[in-house]
């Protein structure tokens, strides 16, 4: 059975209480990123994309910041592995390529790696720890 949900391209003028919500509840509460690291000045500039429910209810969100990093990618735990996660990443990098981005890049968590290589995404250098967990960049040319 395919999940129900719709992607929404967004600002956080708009929904940044729905942005908020899934981010609080994946990097905040689930994954303990400190608050403190996860809000920054970049969320008011970034394109945001919104994953909704049949009810509209937020369940998945992306941003694309100004430079064509894609980050804060967050799926609720009970909407993982029902296509929800590849969908936003697929509609930022058609953002990014619509708006002239020739290459985008993300700081994927380790255990992501797969998931992002999967859309197209090489990794990059050496592994790193940000917000006490595992990352390495990975880049997809647009």
């Amino acid at each position: 059975m395919t999940a129900a949900f719709q992607l929404r391209q967004t600002d956080w003028q708009h929904d940044a209480e729905a942005l908020r919500a899934v981010r609080e509840a994946v990097f905040i509460d689930e994954q303990r990123v400190p608050a403190a690291m996860e809000w920054d000045d970049a969320d008011a500039t970034s394109v945001h994309v919104l994953a909704v429910d049949e009810r509209g209810a937020a369940i998945g969100c992306a941003r694309l910041l100004d430079d064509g990093t894609v980050g804060r990618v967050a799926v609720l735990r009970d909407w993982r592995g029902r296509g929800a996660g590849a969908a936003l990443v697929t509609r930022v990098i058609e953002i990014a390529h619509a708006a002239g981005y020739r290459r985008v890049t993300l700081h994927s968590q380790a255990h992501a790696r797969t998931f992002y290589a999967s859309l197209g995404f090489v990794a990059e250098g050496d592994v790193y720890i940000e917000a006490g967990i595992p990352h390495q960049t990975m880049a997809r040319e647009l």
